[in-house]
């Protein structure tokens, strides 16, 4: 996996300076809400583990689905950010919900042996 802490999860600090003035703010996921199209919501707060093989179907440890049925679904997410800044004598608290949309298409894997 790419970097999921720190860029998907948090925190990230960034600083911003004009002359004599800086503000600085981190950025941090307090949970991602999934709709995952067949009227669940899971609420997951925290980045997930990783999958590996030694898990095979087990459900997750932290954060997961189980699809009932087959079939097409359409899945969001929103993940909600708290940023905190300070600079400049201040400080504050802003929240920042963003929310992508996409489709996962559910089937059946059959295993064949001879």
């Amino acid at each position: 996996m790419d970097d999921v802490e720190g860029s998907t999860w948090g925190p990230i600090t960034r600083t911003a300076t004009s002359g004599p003035w800086s503000v600085t703010a981190t950025a941090e996921v307090d949970r991602i809400e999934w709709d995952m199209g067949d009227g669940t919501v899971v609420t997951c707060t925290t980045s997930g583990t990783e999958y590996q093989d030694v898990y095979q179907d087990a459900d997750s440890p932290d954060c997961g689905h189980r699809y009932e049925d087959q079939g097409t679904f359409a899945v969001s997410a929103t993940s909600y950010w708290v940023i905190t800044w300070s600079g400049i004598g201040q400080s504050g608290t802003i929240e920042m919900d963003l929310t992508q949309d996409g489709q996962i298409v559910m089937g059946e894997a059959q295993v064949l042996s001879q």
